[in-house]
């Protein structure tokens, strides 16, 4: 019998850790894969979205003057 090789696992576009693509995420921007340790420590955005959002001055977390 022919033995499968078969790899289900994507590379988080946050970390870079390869994970199972079933579980994570989309990034809030392009839609490419960010893994569930990313996505529990409040990353919405793969690394070049990150950049992009920086470089516009968008931030999803509160200004200190809102507080």
């Amino acid at each position: 019998m022919t033995e499968l090789k078969e790899h289900d696992a994507m590379n988080c576009r946050a970390c870079g850790r390869e994970e199972r693509a079933s579980e994570g995420y989309p990034c809030a921007d392009c839609g490419t894969f960010i893994c569930l340790v990313c996505t529990f420590r409040g990353v919405i955005r793969c690394q070049a979205c990150e950049a992009k959002a920086a470089a516009a001055g968008k931030s999803d977390k509160p200004s200190p003057a809102s507080s």
